[in-house]
């Protein structure tokens, strides 16, 4: 993976399409930057000129109304004209390629695409290819990386929990099939956590998960001892085979978040869901919408954080 891809001549971000090879500095700045961004909400007039006279297209080839939400938000809050293209009705359904779609736009003099797509690397293939003047973010893409989801996760972490070398943090479920936590494991590990845990059961574990720097637990009553965040992740049904668990109702009494387990976890514990909830199967509605839950921060802080890079991105395009 290019780390060079991401960054200008200067260092400065340029694309943002994975934690992987971004040092504790760059987070640190998306953070900084995202907490001047986060104050302007409660401003009575919430936009920023930074972004005016851009355009920036939201390409989104899957769905996901909350990260489109909140990408078109952070983008008109910075004054940028924004489009959103629906791409089961466009070309691409027609045959068109990923690269003509590009093409096309580009001859719009569009500044940047923000990207999500089922096939990972696809926001990593229109940054390789497109114009030197625009930026790309990924906003999702297969079973890879999303960047900004992993970001708001660390903004909202560090609101309530500041430093990041006292924390054990347990990121629960679906590790296999979720793009999240492998950004989520990379972003602790560069703002230095104390400890990453995955919990979840073997065949929902990726192979080889210890290389990625975390530590490895089946048994949910166990990996919550002594933790300060607790992350729930969905189960990706759409992307599994029946075979992986037995069913709902046994991942829920096995995995499941209630208020009972959670009393396991250090008292001040913060719970996170990067969304959408299953409840009843990764998550008790009681925990949910409970004190310790900040699940509707974290969407709040979506818009941010993305703003955050969406700014630094464009700000660095003259220095390509």
């Amino acid at each position: 993976m290019s780390h060079n891809l991401q960054l200008n001549v200067e260092g400065k971000l340029k694309h943002f399409l994975t934690i992987d090879g971004l040092d504790k500095a760059l987070l640190t700045e998306i953070l900084d930057i995202a907490e001047s961004f986060a104050e302007m909400s409660g401003h009575h007039v919430k936009k920023v000129p930074l972004l005016r006279g851009k355009t920036i297209v939201n390409l989104f080839f899957e769905n996901s109304t909350r990260t489109r939400t909140t990408f078109e938000l952070a983008a008109k809050r910075l004054s940028a004209d924004v489009i959103s293209m629906n791409i089961a009705t466009s070309a691409t359904s027609k045959g068109e390629s990923l690269l003509d779609t590009i093409r096309n736009l580009e001859a719009m003099f569009v500044d940047m695409f923000v990207v999500r797509h089922g096939t990972s690397g696809a926001a990593h293939f229109i940054a390789e290819h497109t114009a030197p003047h625009i930026s790309v973010i990924n906003a999702g893409d297969g079973r890879h990386s999303h960047p900004t989801q992993a970001m708001l996760d660390m903004f909202t972490i560090r609101q309530f929990k500041p430093d990041f070398s006292t924390l054990r943090v347990a990121i629960i479920g679906d590790i296999l099939h979720s793009r999240v936590a492998r950004s989520q494991i990379l972003a602790l590990n560069t703002l230095g956590a104390a400890e990453v845990r995955v919990i979840a059961p073997k065949t929902l574990l990726p192979a080889h998960v210890q290389t990625l720097g975390v530590t490895v637990c089946h048994n949910l009553t166990e990996g919550l001892k002594d933790i300060d965040v607790i992350i729930m992740l969905r189960l990706q049904k759409e992307r599994m085979t029946s075979a992986l668990l037995p069913s709902e109702n046994e991942y829920f009494k096995c995995f499941g978040l209630t208020p009972e387990k959670l009393e396991i976890a250090k008292p001040d514990a913060i719970v996170m869901h990067p969304g959408p909830i299953n409840r009843g199967v990764e998550i008790d509605t009681r925990v949910a919408d409970g004190p310790q839950s900040v699940i509707l921060r974290q969407v709040s802080n979506g818009i941010a954080i993305r703003m955050a890079v969406m700014s630094m991105a464009m700000q660095t395009q003259g220095a390509v």
